[in-house]
């Protein structure tokens, strides 16, 4: 794994802190991937010591976000997704489930990242000819404005999927959280789906993994418990399993093995 993952235009350009820890570069240092700096995997490497399930957390995230996708795009037909905070592109991204179930699946990345969006645009590309990928540069904080940007490409007359995968644990307020699901929620129409998953302050270890991830200088993330977690879905239609661990939601239990819960809940609802 080298030290400079990123092309040298590419950085120039966005003039990239490599001396500051950033949260998406850990994440994909997490995953496994590559376009993390050292300073990345020291913050990550922190967190890892008195947390060793966040590494099986963040790969456990994508195969989460594998299931649903493939459920309701595969299973139920949907073809609309708003993904907000999307994070560093890798392997087996929305667009890339949804248009090989449904080839026409319109995808919204949303980020305010400029690193996420130079990887996005550079590498979430259209996987079908009648599909489209696009991106948002707005702010999670902002759901007035992703909902504008995103009527320029799907259609909020028909059912959408909104996601938000991990990155509700950024907004530190409780209440500005559940107002940005609810704003957003409250903008696409009936047989909409919600799909979240969150950190939960379910044990000692991940509650310390949070406070070492904050004292590393990177943005701090707030697990929340599991009735808070439950909020989220509020007047919504819960799909079954409900709320749980994102290690076993729908999970193939050939494949399950020995899997166990972790610190990380999620659940999938449809709007009445």
């Amino acid at each position: 794994m080298t030290d400079g993952p990123y092309e040298p235009g590419v950085e120039s350009a966005l003039k990239i802190r490599s001396d500051v820890p950033h949260a998406a570069r850990i994440w994909n240092y997490w995953m496994g991937g590559k376009d993390n700096y050292e300073v990345d995997r020291v913050a990550g490497d922190a967190v890892a010591e008195v947390y060793p399930d966040i590494v099986t957390m963040a790969r456990q995230s994508r195969q989460f976000l594998v299931r649903a996708v493939s459920f309701l795009a595969g299973e139920l037909g949907m073809h609309q997704f708003l993904d907000i905070g999307t994070g560093l592109p890798t392997m087996q991204n929305t667009h890339e489930i949804a248009q090989r179930l449904v080839p026409e699946s319109r995808i919204v990345y949303v980020d305010n990242d400029p690193l996420v969006l130079t990887h996005a645009r550079a590498l979430l590309v259209n996987t079908t000819p009648e599909g489209v990928t696009t991106y948002v540069d707005a702010d999670l904080h902002d759901p007035d404005l992703i909902i504008a940007d995103a009527r320029n490409v799907l259609d909020f007359t028909k059912p959408i999927v909104v996601m938000f995968m991990g990155v509700l644990g950024y907004v530190a307020n409780f209440g500005e959280l559940r107002s940005i699901i609810a704003r957003v929620m409250g903008a696409v129409p009936s047989g909409s789906y919600l799909v979240a998953w969150d950190g939960s302050n379910t044990g000692e270890a991940i509650n310390e993994g949070g406070e070492k991830l904050a004292e590393t200088g990177a943005i701090p993330y707030n697990l929340r418990s599991l009735e808070e977690l439950g909020q989220y879905f509020e007047g919504l239609e819960l799909v079954d399993p409900g709320l749980e661990s994102i290690t076993l939601w729908r999970a193939d239990p050939a494949e399950v093995g020995d899997a166990k819960p972790i610190d990380a809940y999620g659940a999938v609802a449809r709007k009445p």
